[in-house]
């Protein structure tokens, strides 16, 4: 697994919609996302101003089944 890149959550968003992800909810800071396809992938992910820390978009990735390289893709995309 590659090193994770510093992104801003709208960034995260952004590549996660790509990936095929709809909004669901907002609920104060935190976006609710799912795959459109498979409902089982569910992530959320905090909106701040400042970049995500690399540990928490690790763990939206796992929840999301979305390899760190792909996301690399979705991020160039």
């Amino acid at each position: 697994m590659s090193i994770a890149p510093i992104v801003r959550s709208a960034e995260i968003i952004r590549a996660l919609r790509k990936a095929g992800f709809i909004v669901i909810r907002q609920r104060g800071s935190h976006v609710h996302l799912e795959h459109s396809i498979d409902p089982t992938r569910i992530t959320q992910v905090s909106v701040h101003s400042k970049p995500l820390p690399r540990w928490l978009l690790t763990t939206i990735l796992r929840q999301a089944h979305i390899p760190m390289t792909e996301f690399v893709k979705l991020l160039r995309k």
